[in-house]
């Protein structure tokens, strides 16, 4: 944990901006498995951690907005719970560490919950995302699983939106620890990544280096030679010479920030020229964007200046065509990049995306676009200092998607469909890397692990 002052600070400043009425912030629970003992690996809901620092199930905070109270609410850890999972602090020991002077039983924060209710006054929380957060939400307020699915407070999302985008030091800290992992991780990997070689074999390496490391994952680990498929779980392929592996991979810090990561290495050390012009395509549009960042910018405008490098260098080789402008206002480029630049980070791997992403990447300046693609991009608004951001341009060739564009005639002044017809077993390609944004511009934190062609090339496939 960080020192108790600094959680106290944070819910201190939630409670003067919300400013009337009182939060109630649940941490989340065990959930079973394949029955109620058999239970995933607990990971803390974001916010809650945020405002206690305590990784710990089934708790739950209550803040007063007028007077001030702070009561950390949930069960006392008994016997059977330290025959079967060993000694744990009481709650009275867990409210000390985060500097809460006050808890109490879960029926006693249904008792302080229904006596604001009762009172008539706003009872403030975030929307939950579980399904026994809704139930436990609805047991402490007296309300339906419906009425919780909608009745969150938007005034609460805004007050934590502010708060957790802005990094300080220490925050950031533990970002850099979590990238550090992340590079120890790639660099396994690209000692590994040889043909003949499974894609399970190499998902086991990385996920025994992680735990090794006394971290875990931030996300499921994308690791797949079909990198066309942008979210591809699956493990199943043998790699091949000529290849190219991509893997989109995070690790949490001992605090829980998140480090997010995308290489695409070639198989067995070397690109072939089609692959290595591609993937200079990619990493220019990401060197472009990250050059654009700085606090007053807006993100979309990153966005879109990697796109027209995009546009320009597949042009360059034939595949678009026309002005580059034209064709990213039309969305032409969307056919290669179907996503956005990339996302917040933080205590979530898509910093708060559980608040709503338009809240958290989206303002009053910016709306989301309707033009696909660009609806994709999960934020807009403008830069600040203290904001960490993932940028990660990427490059795909999906033939189902290029077949229904072609059929439908889509863009077709931009695209060169018949000279698409050799890439339709190509795969794909993605960069990214985890920036700081500072005072002065933008700061790289990812920037140790290897991503030039030429550095790629030589370290993958051969010892490290």
């Amino acid at each position: 944990m960080f020192d108790a002052t600094i959680y106290a600070a944070r819910r201190a400043q939630a409670m003067r901006s919300v400013g009337k009425g009182v939060i109630v912030l649940p941490g989340n629970d065990l959930l079973g498995m394949n029955y109620r003992a058999n239970e995933y690996p607990f990971r803390q809901d974001g916010s809650f951690l945020y405002f206690t620092g305590l990784d710990t199930p089934g708790l739950c905070l209550w803040l007063d907005c007028e007077s001030g109270e702070e009561v950390l609410c949930g069960p006392e850890p008994d016997l059977m719970h330290t025959i079967w999972s060993g000694p744990a602090p009481s709650l009275g020991e867990l409210a000390e560490r985060t500097g809460i002077s006050r808890h109490g039983s879960a029926a006693g924060l249904k008792e302080l919950c229904r006596k604001a209710v009762g009172d008539g006054r706003e009872v403030h929380y975030l929307p939950p995302y579980q399904g026994d957060g809704v139930l436990r939400l609805a047991g402490f307020l007296g309300r339906t699983p419906d009425e919780i699915e909608t009745g969150f407070s938007q005034r609460l999302i805004k007050a934590v939106v502010e708060l957790r985008s802005l990094k300080d030091e220490a925050e950031v800290k533990e970002i850099r620890q979590a990238v550090a992992v992340s590079a120890d991780m790639y660099a396994e990997l690209m000692a590994c990544c040889r043909p003949g070689v499974s894609e399970m074999e190499l998902y086991g390496r990385l996920q025994g280096l992680i735990l090794s490391r006394g971290s875990r994952e931030a996300f499921p680990m994308i690791l797949s030679r079909r990198g066309e498929v942008l979210h591809n779980h699956t493990h199943d392929q043998i790699l091949r010479q000529g290849d190219l592996l991509l893997v989109d991979s995070g690790v949490c810090s001992p605090l829980g920030y998140a480090s997010d990561i995308t290489r695409t290495l070639p198989v067995g050390g070397a690109f072939t020229p089609r692959q290595r012009d591609i993937y200079e395509i990619v990493l220019h549009a990401q060197a472009v964007g990250i050059a654009c960042m700085a606090p007053g910018i807006p993100f979309l405008d990153c966005h879109l200046a990697a796109a027209r490098v995009m546009v320009e260098g597949l042009s360059v080789l034939g595949l678009m065509r026309g002005n580059p402008d034209v064709a990213v206002a039309a969305g032409a480029h969307a056919l290669f990049c179907p996503h956005g630049l990339g996302h917040m980070l933080g205590l979530d791997v898509h910093d708060m995306e559980s608040l709503g992403e338009d809240n958290v990447g989206y303002d009053q300046e910016f709306n989301r676009s309707g033009q696909f693609g660009l609806s994709g991009l999960r934020m807009a608004r403008r830069l600040r200092s203290g904001f960490v951001v993932t940028v990660e341009p990427g490059i795909y060739f999906i033939p189902d998607l290029i077949r229904l564009w072609r059929e439908q005639g889509r863009h077709a002044q931009f695209i060169n469909y018949d000279a698409l017809e050799p890439y339709l077993d190509f795969g794909g390609i993605r960069i990214e890397d985890d920036v700081l944004i500072t005072a002065e511009g933008a700061e790289v934190l990812s920037s140790a692990i290897t991503k030039t062609a030429g550095e790629l090339a030589e370290r993958t496939g051969r010892p490290a």
